[in-house]
């Protein structure tokens, strides 16, 4: 059986004929499904040129469906004469199509799917709408923006009546969920059991070293870290931040000036860095050199997987209390949570993991049991046994999952 994916992650090949992704966790989600079908096709934006080292996907029987380069709908609308053939050429040629949304493209394959008469499945890891309040547009880009919103959220619903659907956590599994098309919850994650570590303890050191991983863009509240830190001085601490991930677009190059910007501001400049973006399988094992994971994160997650990336490493966890993360995090047993994204709050929270080490050693404890709960393997597992049972209904295709 032949696999169709379809999301807006861009992909390039090296002069080795080698396929990589630009962030990681996409690379690694296609190849822990490709070994249950006998061709995985992505059909994802082509680069150019390489764009940072990438991740390889590894699996020898995923294929590159290329579309046109686009980092957002800004991009993508104006090219979709020239987009919807090749969808509907593409759809034609495989058996199943998975859909991960929101994501400019689905929809349209989607509709060639329902034409062509394949069976899709969906797979939800974010809320458009409730990242809306966050977004930094004025104006006609405003208007632009919530145009695109509804439109993704109309789509979703039209797609979820009609197709096996899994959500990221808790909070998306409840918004999509209807009577008559139940949505099965899941956890998207990036870790293997080899990434799982092995320290009891962190913090051992003068010197703390924070650490957050997040695309700097406005929709993930990034900019309150500065005064976090500043905070944590204030408060006796000796700390440091790194801060490591790409801007998306000019919102996100505005995100890292107003941070570096901040930091000085309030006189903590030496004490944050703003590392850029790193190929997963580099990131993964710089985890575990770090004291506290801090993730000020706004609405619109499902659950975001660096926060499983950190439990792996044996990183104590705090963040907010929202979206999905509260289906994976239990306050005071494998992470904080934080009900207001404040400088105050945040800083009492990473306090607290400093200062106090029995509490820290459980959450360390607790974060590896998780972690061990939701690898790659057992969310691969659960998604492929799903479709199989719904590829094996009476009128559907039939399956030739491995």
């Amino acid at each position: 059986m032949k696999l169709g994916i379809v999301y807006h992650m861009p992909c390039w090949r090296d002069a080795d004929g080698t396929l990589r992704e630009v962030e990681g966790s996409f690379a690694r989600y296609v190849d822990s499904l490709a070994p249950s079908f006998d061709e995985v096709s992505l059909c994802v934006p082509m680069l150019k040129k390489p764009r940072g080292t990438g991740t390889p996907i590894r699996s020898g029987n995923v294929r590159l469906a290329p579309l046109p380069q686009f980092d957002g709908p800004l991009q993508f609308y104006p090219k979709l004469p020239f987009i919807v053939p090749r969808l509907w050429r593409w759809v034609r040629g495989i058996d199943v199509l998975h859909c991960r949304v929101p994501t400019p493209a689905a929809v349209f394959a989607f509709a060639c799917a329902r034409i062509a008469r394949r069976p899709a499945f969906l797979l939800i890891v974010g809320d458009l709408h409730a990242l809306s309040p966050s977004m930094p547009y004025r104006g006609l880009r405003r208007w632009l923006w919530n145009g695109y919103t509804a439109f993704e959220e109309a789509a979703i619903r039209w797609m979820t009546r009609s197709a096996l659907t899994f959500a990221n956590g808790q909070a998306l599994a409840r918004k999509h969920d209807r009577p008559s098309s139940p949505v099965l919850e899941t956890r998207t994650t990036t870790i293997s059991g080899a990434d799982i570590w092995a320290r009891a303890d962190t913090c051992q050191s003068r010197t703390i070293r924070l650490l957050t991983v997040s695309r700097l863009d406005p929709r993930k509240g990034l900019r309150v870290l500065p005064g976090v830190v500043r905070a944590l001085v204030d408060g006796g601490h000796d700390v440091t931040l790194d801060i490591i991930g790409p801007p998306v677009g000019l919102p996100g190059e505005d995100e890292r000036r107003a941070i570096l910007a901040d930091s000085i501001r309030l006189g903590v400049d030496e004490r944050v860095r703003c590392l850029g973006p790193m190929a997963l399988d580099a990131l993964l094992p710089i985890y575990r050199t770090y004291d506290v994971f801090l993730l000020p994160t706004l609405p619109g997650e499902g659950i975001p997987r660096v926060l499983l990336e950190a439990m792996a490493a044996g990183v104590p966890v705090v963040t907010t209390r929202v979206a999905g993360i509260p289906s994976l995090i239990a306050h005071e047993t494998n992470g904080l949570l934080v009900d207001a994204s404040n400088d105050r709050s945040l800083a009492h929270a990473v306090s607290r993991v400093i200062a106090d080490g029995g509490l820290r050693r459980r959450l360390i404890a607790s974060g590896y049991a998780t972690a061990r709960q939701h690898t790659l393997d057992r969310q691969a597992e659960f998604i492929v046994s799903r479709v199989r049972r719904y590829l094996d209904r009476p009128g559907m295709a039939a399956s030739h999952i491995a």
